[in-house]
């Protein structure tokens, strides 16, 4: 049987981790076609999350997972039907275009990246984008969209992407990064008050998860951790609204609010629920959160039981540090858009991974690690910080053995129906298995924005 790659590897810096075997899984080990292995990654992503949850509960080999559920929920997003609708997937401006000397990759899903790619590009209308692409190389429209604040990354062989400064900053370090805070000795810090619940359905019972994520990669980790019981709620800001089809994916066993954090109450509610939070988990671009007092170290300082986890696109060194970015881009700019590119009428195209896996991936990442940490802090009543990249995740990916033998079948999705605000939801659960059975969703989405911002 062949094994999954070892992603909990980076969490065995932690004592409560060090000695804990793999979480068991079951199935097959290839299904998709391609030359990466995109199914160990996904394994692996979600065995690390499984692994630090049978680590933080004490109950070896309890949680599992299984091929089935993690393909499906590895596309939850293509799966999921909205009062029998299809969720809208790309925008019709994102994806590749060509260029005077090859290939870019765009992202326009969200109106304000539409607007400033138009206004980059001094376009009026969508051909527009393709004639003023034509007449630029892929490095030189990249660098106009994004000094516009838009969204774009040249496609680049992997050669190119190697020979990048980018490259050195995002492959450097382990997948995860865990860092504790030096400041007080153990038995200066209280014990924490949360302790897992002994219902293998709900471990996390009591526990609070401040979520200030947004598209994919972060909404999946809060997704999984509501899923194991803990009281989420997520706070996106009012004049940047989540795409809400990407919201109802994703907001299972969570609410919601929107709060300004330009508002001098708002933020100092927000700071309230910090101060009280268990777990944050963030997603925005570097220095974003800084500027609010919102910082991982500046957080941790003020509270050094706390667990938080951060993701950002391109990490957190390198000369793209503070870009905006998407898996699509990260997979565009390092070498795996060549890597999947294909014959395409007389020319060549780029290529994209089956699923959006980078995204995913680091989702569980982040879930894992937030897991890893809470045990941790059971035994010292000391947090940390964890940190993911999309990029890193990448590299994660790149770094696997190409894939010699074709993708195998799996059996369908195995679907659940549920109703919500938005109508009847057809979606497949979560890709952890609790004592042999699936975990599932025991609430719905709720209406975008409509939570009060505070615990339950």
């Amino acid at each position: 049987m062949e094994t999954v790659p070892d992603l909990t590897a980076s969490l065995r810096v932690l004592d409560a981790l060090r000695a804990q075997p793999g979480a068991p899984w079951e199935g097959p080990r290839r299904w998709w076609h391609g030359p990466l292995d995109v199914e160990g990654l996904a394994l692996g992503a979600v065995q690390a999350a499984a692994t630090a949850l049978n680590a933080l509960t004490a109950t070896p080999g309890r949680y599992a997972l299984a091929a089935g559920s993690t393909a499906a929920a590895f596309d939850s997003l293509g799966h999921l039907r909205i009062a029998g609708k299809k969720p809208e997937g790309f925008a019709p401006l994102s994806g590749f275009r060509p260029t005077s000397d090859g290939w870019i990759r765009l992202h326009a899903n969200y109106p304000h990246h539409a607007a400033r790619l138009m206004s980059a590009l001094s376009a009026g209308t969508p051909p527009d984008v393709d004639h003023a692409l034509l007449r630029m190389t892929s490095l030189e429209a990249e660098e106009a969209i994004t000094a516009n604040h838009g969204v774009a990354a040249a496609v680049r062989r992997r050669g190119e992407w190697l020979a990048t400064p980018m490259h050195a900053a995002a492959s450097a370090g382990p997948w995860i990064r865990v860092s504790r805070p030096p400041g007080p000795s153990v038995r200066d810090v209280p014990l924490p008050s949360w302790k897992p619940s002994p219902d293998p359905l709900s471990p996390l019972a009591g526990l609070r998860v401040l979520d200030l994520t947004r598209v994919i990669a972060g909404p999946t980790a809060t997704r999984l951790l509501g899923a194991l019981g803990a009281d989420v709620l997520r706070i996106d800001p009012p004049h940047l609204p989540e795409l809400i089809d990407a919201f109802i994916d994703s907001g299972f066993d969570k609410r919601t609010a929107v709060a300004d954090f330009r508002n001098p109450a708002a933020l100092e509610t927000l700071r309230g629920l910090v101060d009280s939070a268990d777990v944050v988990v963030t997603g925005y671009r570097g220095g974003v959160l800084d500027r609010f007092g919102l910082g991982a170290e500046s957080m941790l300082s003020a509270r050094p039981g706390l667990v938080v986890v951060a993701l950002r696109a391109w990490g957190d060194g390198g000369p793209w540090n503070g870009r905006r970015g998407f898996d699509s881009l990260v997979q565009a700019a390092c070498g795996i858009a060549e890597r999947y590119g294909h014959a395409a009428g007389n020319g060549w195209m780029p290529g994209a991974l089956p699923v959006q896996a980078l995204d995913h991936a680091t989702g569980y990442g982040l879930a894992a690690a937030a897991l890893a940490l809470l045990a941790e802090r059971l035994q010292s009543g000391i947090g940390g910080v964890a940190r993911l990249s999309l990029a890193r995740t990448a590299e994660e990916l790149l770094r696997l053995p190409d894939v010699r033998v074709s993708g195998g079948t799996l059996p369908g999705p195995d679907f659940r129906v549920m109703e919500s605000p938005y109508g009847s939801l057809r979606f497949v659960g979560p890709p952890i298995l609790a004592d042999g059975a699936p975990l599932e969703y025991a609430a719905s989405p709720v209406r975008y924005g409509s939570s009060q911002l505070s615990w339950r």
